[in-house]
């Protein structure tokens, strides 16, 4: 296989895969050659994209390597994002998400005792945008639903993983999570703008 044969093989694989990215152990594995081998071609394909200025890139997020728009264009994809489709959270989405990403795994209970309201449609709706997800069931009577956050979450925020959230205060007081969140997400914002 020519390193131009390897190339277009690896931007295949990134494609079909979306955004849950392959490593190069995956990728090394599917097309039976060595992890170096796979390495050197993926490190000069990125050299490639990024030297030819195109619309697409390949970056490395939580620890996969996955194709992405380029960040100079944001503003673009800022207006298409501005449809009813794609409107932005709640500030009740938004608290239900902050919880979930520092206390997860979490049940949708354990969510409402800290918010002290239901928080059955902001779960849904950070569902629906595939922020959240089911990771599992609690242990005990009923075996709740619990929830994590998904890999997208980690590309929407531009984190490699969850390690990378800024820290709680210590002996933060549940009810002040809410601020918390409001600046967790406002320091995000800040950095997409």
């Amino acid at each position: 296989m020519t390193i131009q044969e390897l190339q277009a093989t690896i931007e295949g694989l990134l494609f079909v895969v979306g955004d849950e990215g392959m490593t190069v152990a995956d990728i090394s594995t599917v097309i039976e050659m060595e992890e170096e081998t796979v390495q050197e071609a993926l490190h000069s394909l990125r050299m490639l994209y990024n030297d030819q200025k195109r619309g697409l890139q390949i970056v490395e997020m939580a620890g996969a390597y996955r194709l992405t728009t380029r960040p100079e264009h944001a503003p673009y994809f800022k207006k298409l994002a501005s449809s009813p489709l794609h409107s932005s959270l709640s500030q009740a989405a938004l608290e239900t998400l902050a919880i979930v990403a520092y206390r997860q795994p979490i049940t949708r209970m354990e969510i409402d005792d800290i918010r002290g309201v239901k928080s059955d449609r902001a779960i849904h709706t950070l569902s629906s945008k595939l922020l959240i997800k089911e990771v599992g069931r609690a242990k005990g009577p009923g075996r709740p639903i619990l929830y994590g956050t998904t890999t997208f979450f980690l590309d929407h925020f531009g984190l490699n993983s969850l390690d990378e959230l800024p820290p709680l205060p210590e002996n933060i007081d549940e009810s002040s999570l809410e601020d918390e969140a409001d600046l967790f997400f406002k320091k995000f914002e800040e950095t997409m703008e």
